[in-house]
């Protein structure tokens, strides 16, 4: 983990209770130029479910996270739309800094196909002692999505759906599906979810005003 976000991460894991933090969504959310304006900016959060699974595979109980054969994998077109999501994101010349991912092997290829890069991360998939459902379970990746990204620059996190969704709340992000989120300090907002289809269309999206 890069040495600035590992500081922001340690100090606000000890700011403030989780329970005390409520995430917020941006009413409305950014879309067209406005969005593809943000993105070129900086200063955001791309968090990424990984990319469509093969679902006649299954996570083995115990399994090593480095044994593949033992997890659910990626399918064929889940790697064909992560080199898509990729090659529309260079394609908008959108600065992407740091990528971190879980150690799965699902998310981690999610991220080496897009990105061509992938620091795995615990923090971005383990919940913490507490038991399911409680506040604060998924701290560790709260933490990240709050924390503030240099300017110039965006900062990619590759995860699974059911952590995200335990902080946001709302709808699931579908697979390769991605949430924008502006870190505000001691938590971030939510500005804009974007699949692979959105991407394509920021192409052609008419100026900002």
């Amino acid at each position: 983990m890069p040495a600035w976000l590992l500081v922001g991460v340690l100090a606000l894991t000890f700011a403030a209770p989780a329970a005390a933090l409520a995430q917020k969504s941006a009413h409305p959310a950014l879309g067209g130029a406005d969005l593809l304006a943000a993105l070129h900016a900086g200063g955001l959060v791309l968090y990424f479910r990984h990319a469509d699974t093969d679902w006649k595979q299954n996570d083995t109980r115990g399994m090593r996270l480095e044994d593949c054969a033992a997890q659910r994998n990626l399918s064929d077109r889940g790697r064909e739309n992560a080199r898509a999501v990729g090659a529309a994101i260079r394609a908008l010349a959108i600065p992407i800094g740091s990528v971190l991912a879980s150690p799965l092997c699902r998310t981690v290829e999610t991220a080496m196909l897009a990105f061509g890069v992938a620091e795995k991360s615990m923090a971005v998939r383990e919940g913490g002692p507490l038991p399911p459902g409680s506040p604060g379970r998924y701290e560790a990746l709260r933490v990240l999505l709050s924390t503030p990204v240099a300017p110039g620059t965006n900062l990619v996190l590759v995860g699974h759906a059911y952590p995200y969704y335990s902080l946001v709340g709302g709808q699931y992000l579908e697979e390769g599906e991605a949430d924008v989120a502006r870190p505000r300090g001691a938590d971030f907002e939510v500005v804009a979810r974007v699949g692979l289809k959105q991407w394509r269309e920021l192409a052609v999206a008419p100026p900002s005003r």
